[in-house]
């Protein structure tokens, strides 16, 4: 048994087909379309934790604003809470700013409620795009990697059809392991692929639900800044209100 088993592991180290022979005896349309496969999963793989990872920096950003900056006494004072380099705050101080220079003739006839709502439009749609920034990648693999599968698959089997015909030999052994060897492409244009397609739904929807988190964000802050009011939790405390209008 031991020895049917010892056989078989040096058969299948022996074999002239697999990925190892594909690459050792492919020319360099072959290898070249294997490295093109290998460089976009890669980048796919990249694109897929860093992005988690920045989404998940933001929800906890969220959290620490809705925990700390709203229970503030001062828009000041809630800016200060939030660590240094954190999105929201970047708004709250984008905000700030906009309320603060309401003035001179650049800005004469736009009015206060309009100047805020496109300086925190203008941050949030950099949130969104800084998130959103990738996932064109994604989408473009997964629509291209399974032809770029295939065209490996085909040249593979063109290569390997010209050298059954120039050898003048066309038995089973002959066509079935180069054919065979050949679709192992299509088979890398697929592994590549279909990651690439579920990480840019997956991601397009937690997207989604974080930026509403900063859009809402923007939206009370807007409403605290033209009004002292924010728009989800209703009339703030009297000190707050007041040191806003500030």
């Amino acid at each position: 048994m031991q020895e049917a088993a010892a056989t078989a592991v040096q058969h299948a180290a022996e074999s002239p087909y697999g990925l190892g022979p594909l690459w050792a005896q492919g020319d360099i349309v072959a290898r070249t379309t294997l490295i093109i496969l290998v460089i976009m999963s890669l980048a796919s793989w990249f694109i897929i934790f860093t992005k988690v990872w920045d989404q998940r920096k933001l929800r906890n950003a969220a959290a620490v604003a809705e925990s700390k900056f709203w229970s503030s006494g001062s828009i000041k004072e809630g800016i200060e809470r939030l660590p240094k380099g954190d999105t929201f705050r970047m708004l709250a101080e984008d905000g700030v700013r906009a309320a603060s220079h309401h003035e001179g003739r650049l800005t004469d006839r736009i009015d206060m409620h309009e100047w805020i709502t496109m300086s925190l439009q203008r941050s949030s749609d950099n949130v969104t795009g800084s998130m959103n920034s990738g996932l064109a990648f994604l989408a473009s693999v997964g629509s291209t990697a399974p032809f770029v599968g295939l065209f490996g698959t085909v040249w593979g089997i063109l290569n390997a059809l010209i050298s059954i015909g120039v050898a003048g030999q066309a038995s089973i052994d002959k066509v079935a392991g180069p054919v065979g060897e050949a679709l192992i492409m299509t088979a890398i244009g697929l592994v590549v692929a279909v990651p690439a397609v579920m990480g840019y739904n997956w991601l397009i929807q937690r997207n989604k639900t974080v930026v509403d988190k900063v859009r809402s964000f923007s939206a009370d802050l807007h409403a605290y800044l033209v009004s002292g009011a924010r728009v989800a939790t209703g009339n703030p405390p009297a000190p707050a209100a007041a040191a806003l209008k500030k």
